[in-house]
C-alpha cells in the first residue's frame, strides 16, 4: 500500500511538471516572439496604454506604449499577435473611436493593404508605420474650438431648439425609424452594385463632369431661364384661385385619364394589324427618303435664307424684331384704357374702352337676336347664291327650270300709277293653273317640305315671322292652287 502510494505521488508530480512544460511550449512557441510596429500619428487622440488593436473588428493586439517625438508627433507602439505578423508594407492605421461616451475608448484600427501577394514586402520588427499611413482621430472639441464663439452659441440654440421638432410625436418618430433600416439596407445593396459596375460609375461621373462643363459655359443662358422661370412662377402665383381651382379638377382628371389608358390597351392591340400591314411598306418608305435626301440637300439653301428672314443678326431687320414692335394681344384683348386707333388718316381718340375681348362679348349677346331671326332664310340666301351659276338642276332626264312669278298690287301704266284689280290678276291666273293666295310665305317655305318636317316652321314661329305654311311654293296643298 505504501509503495503504491509513493508510485502515484510520483506520477501525480510528473503530470503536473509535464502539464508546466507543455504551457510554458505553447506560450513561448506561440505568443513569445513580441511583434511590436511603432506608429506615428499627429496627435495621441485621447490614446492610452492597453487599448486595443483591431483588423475589421477583430483584435490583433494591443497599444505598448506612448511617447512624444522631437518633431512632436505621437509614437505610439503596438504589440501584433504572432498569428497576424508580419503586417505587409501600405498597412493603414487610424485611431477611432469605440462610443460617443468615457476617456478610455479610443482603439488603433488596422487596414491591410489590398491583395494577398505573400510575396508583397512586410513590415520588421519594430519597424515603423510614418503619418502618410495614418489617420487621427478629430474631437468633437477640436471642431468646435475652429467656430466662433457667435457661431457656437447658434448651434447651442439649434440643438436646444432641436427637441420641439420632437416633442409630442414620439410614435411617429419611431415609426419613421422603423422604416428608415429598409431604406438603408437598400441604399447598402444601391452601393453595392454601384461599387461592383465601376466602369459604368467612372463612365457616368466623366459624362457628369463633361455635363457640368458645358452647362458651364451656358451659365448666361441658365441665368435668363431662371430669371424667366422666376416671372412665370410669380405669373402663376397671382393666379392661386386658378391653381386651387385647377387642383381641384385634378382627381376627376386623373380618374378619366385612367379610364382613358384602360381604353387605350385595347386600342393598342386594334393598332398591331395596322402595325403589322406597315411592314412591308417601311423598306419602300425607306427607299423614298433616299431619294428624298438630294431635296432635302438642295433646300438649305432656302432654309438658310428663311432663317435669315427670320433671325438675321443686327437689330431690327428680321421678322422677329418686326414681332416685337407689334403691341402686346393681351393689352388690346382685356385691358381697358385709353384708346386711339389708327385707320390711315392719324389716330382718332375713342376714350376710355374695354378691351376686344370685353367688347365682343355684348356685342355678340345683342347680336343674337338679329341671327336668329335670320336663320330660318338661310335657304333663300343660299338659293340667291346659286342663282347666279343656273336657273335649275340637271338630272337624267334633262335640265328641269321652276319659274315663279309675283305681281304686286301697284303697276305703272302710262306713267301714272293705277291699282290693278287683284281679283283680275288671281283670275287669269286661275284659268292657266297656277298657285295662288300666297301672300305671307314662311322663311325656307320655296322649298318641298321635307319627309321628317325639319323645314317646317312651328306655330310660335309662324306668329313670330308672320307667315303660313299653307303659302309653301311647293307641294300639294289643295287650298290655294287652282286647276
Amino acid at each position: 500500500m505504501r509503495g503504491t502510494s509513493v508510485a502515484g505521488r510520483l506520477l501525480a508530480i510528473g503530470a503536473v511538471i509535464a502539464a508546466i512544460v507543455i504551457v510554458a511550449v505553447v506560450l513561448f512557441a506561440k505568443g513569445g516572439s513580441n511583434y511590436t510596429i511603432n506608429t506615428y500619428f499627429l496627435n495621441a487622440a485621447q490614446l492610452v496604454k492597453g487599448d486595443l488593436v483591431q483588423t475589421a473588428g477583430a483584435p490583433i493586439g494591443s497599444v505598448k506604449d506612448i511617447t512624444l517625438t522631437p518633431q512632436g508627433q505621437a509614437k505610439v507602439t503596438i504589440q501584433i499577435k504572432s498569428d497576424y505578423a508580419p503586417l505587409r508594407q501600405g498597412t493603414q492605421a487610424t485611431v477611432r473611436q469605440a462610443s460617443l461616451s468615457g476617456i478610455a475608448n479610443r482603439y488603433v484600427d488596422i487596414t491591410m493593404p489590398p491583395g494577398d501577394n505573400s510575396n508583397s514586402p512586410t513590415i520588421p520588427n519594430n519597424g515603423a508605420i510614418h503619418v502618410n499611413n495614418t489617420t487621427t482621430a478629430v474631437d468633437l472639441d477640436q471642431l468646435f474650438d475652429t467656430i466662433d464663439p457667435k457661431t457656437r452659441k447658434s448651434l447651442q440654440g439649434f440643438f436646444r431648439n432641436s427637441a420641439t421638432q420632437f416633442r409630442g410625436k414620439t410614435k411617429q418618430q419611431q415609426l419613421a425609424y422603423h422604416y428608415l433600416n429598409p431604406a438603408l439596407s437598400t441604399s447598402s445593396r444601391l452601393f453595392n452594385e454601384l461599387d461592383r459596375d465601376k466602369p459604368q460609375l467612372e463612365r457616368f461621373l466623366i459624362d457628369s463632369a463633361s455635363l457640368v462643363d458645358n452647362l458651364a459655359a451656358k451659365r448666361d443662358d441658365l441665368a435668363a431661364l431662371i430669371g424667366n422661370l422666376n416671372g412665370t412662377l410669380n405669373a402663376l402665383g397671382n393666379q392661386r384661385a386658378a391653381l386651387a381651382s385647377s387642383i381641384g379638377q385634378l382627381p376627376g382628371f386623373m380618374r378619366q385619364a385612367n379610364t382613358t389608358f384602360v381604353d387605350l390597351r385595347s386600342a393598342l392591340d386594334d393598332v398591331d394589324p395596322l402595325v403589322n400591314a406597315t411592314k412591308p411598306v417601311a423598306p419602300k418608305l425607306n427607299r423614298v427618303l433616299q431619294q428624298l435626301r438630294p431635296a432635302v440637300h438642295d433646300l438649305r439653301p432656302t432654309v438658310r435664307d428663311l432663317a435669315k428672314i427670320a433671325f438675321q443678326p443686327g437689330k431690327d431687320n428680321d421678322l422677329y424684331n418686326l414681332e416685337q414692335t407689334f403691341p402686346p394681344v393681351a393689352q388690346a384683348a382685356l385691358d381697358k384704357k385709353n384708346r386711339s386707333p389708327d385707320f390711315g388718316a392719324g389716330p382718332k381718340p375713342v376714350g376710355n374702352v374695354d378691351g376686344a375681348f370685353d367688347a365682343m362679348v355684348p356685342a355678340l349677346k345683342n347680336s343674337a337676336p338679329i341671327i336668329a331671326f335670320g336663320r330660318p332664310y338661310t335657304p333663300e340666301l343660299m338659293g340667291w347664291f346659286d342663282d347666279f351659276s343656273a336657273t335649275g338642276v340637271v338630272d337624267a332626264a334633262g335640265g328641269i327650270v321652276r319659274v315663279m312669278l309675283n305681281f304686286n298690287a301697284l303697276s305703272a301704266s302710262g306713267g301714272v300709277p293705277s291699282i290693278i284689280p287683284l281679283n283680275e290678276r288671281l283670275g287669269n291666273l286661275e284659268r292657266g293653273g297656277a298657285r295662288i293666295k300666297q301672300y305671307r310665305r314662311c322663311p325656307g317655305g320655296g322649298d318641298v317640305r321635307a319627309a321628317d318636317g325639319s323645314n317646317v316652321l312651328t306655330a310660335d314661329q309662324q306668329k313670330t315671322f308672320d307667315c303660313t305654311e299653307s303659302a309653301r311654293a311647293a307641294g300639294v296643298y289643295p287650298e290655294n292652287t287652282q286647276k
